[in-house]
């Protein structure tokens, strides 16, 4: 079974091939959302639609599926994603839409970093 280590929280886990992150986050106890995205009424319950369970993929990037239709039209459709997403590529994921196939390297509460060296330009 591929193991998540989740750099923040110092945790890993097990999770079975092609897993929902979110889902087995949430199941380990690892908080995904931040301030007041946290209460049930903040956040999309994992549906696409808010963006607030963005992770960065540290490690392992090859080990998670490639971003669905969905995924890359709310990255598009947010601002904020859209922006970040720009700096770092394909490290930037939803966790809601990501499937684990791998092993892999996840940070929660990525640092935006909007006003980066790289970032503008």
């Amino acid at each position: 079974m591929p193991q998540v280590k989740f750099v923040n929280e110092k945790q890993t886990i097990e999770v079975p091939e092609g897993a929902n992150l979110r889902k087995e986050a949430r199941k380990a106890g690892i908080e995904l959302y931040s301030g007041i995205h946290r209460h049930p009424l903040g956040n999309c319950h994992g549906l696409g639609g808010c963006g607030k369970c963005a992770v960065e993929i540290v490690k392992g990037q090859e080990n998670v599926r490639k971003p669905g239709l969905w995924e890359r039209l709310r990255t598009l459709m947010g601002p904020i994603l859209f922006l970040v997403k720009r700096e770092k590529k394909d490290a930037i994921r939803l966790a809601c839409q990501t499937r684990v196939e791998g092993d892999c390297e996840v940070q929660t509460h990525p640092d935006l970093n909007l006003h980066g060296e790289k970032f503008w330009g």
